[in-house]
């Protein structure tokens, strides 16, 4: 096959990219030029800014490819220029979307069905925490209104494994490696919930060669904070309660990925995959996600995320409760 990526430098990019070669497929990417490019000589580099709009994409006319794997497409104005420009240069396009397109639900798990946040203006270019989800609602429906069956949409949990700049699912492992009294929120029976980045690649390859439309979302097992902490081998953990994190205004930045369940948003910490199971997804387990990722984190440099010293108040106070 070939296959454009539209982005493709970075972490969920580069794994697609890298899943691709492996199997023997030829990869191009369309990118703005601007950030590292790590991947190897055989990939073919076009250059642009989709932010400039439709001319921008010049330097793809009279190319074709299998499929668009479209990485990096946060505004209507990004994504309609190249849904538009290579609607028939193209036979697929696969958006990869966020399940932060879903509204905060009671109900879950989240499955496709469940209900997305009212779409975004399309001439909204203003990516921040309370647009991102209704941007990306716009994003999907432009592509599913452009390519029609030959639309695919992920819809990704947070995504974790190697090359994540993130630091949400990282952080955690760079954490466990400095050892001593090392916080865990909760008392262990709240939940995370990942999708292995190499995982995602994969059930890419698997959409592209059985040409599969629709939506999935796309999900790792759905574990306990107890497990959590055990399959990153902290030696001595020290469960701070909610109520304690909630009174120290304790943000989500500050303990990456702890979503208590009295948080409306803890929705986001069970969502199904069951349709991207039938069709082909395969699960890397959660310890292995992290056994995979902890040589390339520690080898990265981490700014704390929650300060040492609020951490050793905290796990101070709750060894004493």
């Amino acid at each position: 096959m070939k296959v454009l990526l539209l982005g493709g430098t970075h972490f969920v990019g580069r794994h697609i990219a890298e899943a691709f070669l492996a199997d023997g497929h030829s990869v191009a990417t369309f990118t703005r030029g601007q950030s590292a490019d790590p991947l190897p000589a055989e990939v073919t580099r076009f250059y642009g800014d989709r932010n400039n709009g439709v001319h921008s994409l010049q330097p793809l006319h009279n190319q074709n490819w299998d499929i668009c794997i479209d990485v990096s497409g946060y505004t209507p104005l990004q994504v309609n220029s190249s849904a538009l420009f290579l609607k028939d240069h193209v036979e697929q396009y696969l958006f990869i979307s966020t399940c932060s397109v879903y509204q905060y639900a009671e109900n879950s798990p989240l499955t496709e069905d469940s209900q997305l946040y009212q779409p975004a203006s399309d001439d909204l270019t203003e990516v921040t925490r309370e647009t991102y989800g209704p941007l990306k609602v716009t994003c999907e429906n432009l592509v599913q209104n452009i390519y029609g069956e030959r639309a695919c949409i992920f819809r990704p949990q947070i995504v974790a494994g190697p090359f994540d700049h993130t630091g949400r699912h990282t952080w955690w492992i760079w954490r466990a490696a400095q050892g001593g009294d090392t916080i865990a929120p909760g008392d262990g029976n709240d939940f995370v919930q990942v999708i292995d980045a190499a995982d995602q690649a994969r059930f890419a390859l698997t959409v592209a060669k059985k040409k599969l439309g629709g939506v999935f979302n796309l999900a790792g097992p759905r574990i306990t904070w107890k497990q959590f902490i055990h399959d990153l081998e902290i030696k001595q953990p020290v469960w701070v309660p909610e109520t304690m994190l909630k009174e120290a205004e304790v943000s989500f930045s500050q303990l990456p990925l702890y979503l208590p369940q009295s948080h409306p948003s803890s929705c986001y910490m069970n969502i199904s995959s069951q349709k991207a199971l039938q069709a082909g997804l395969l699960l890397t387990s959660p310890a292995d996600t992290i056994r995979n990722t902890r040589e390339w984190s520690l080898q990265q440099q981490y700014t704390e995320a929650i300060s040492h010293q609020l951490e050793m108040e905290l796990t101070a106070r709750a060894k004493n409760l």
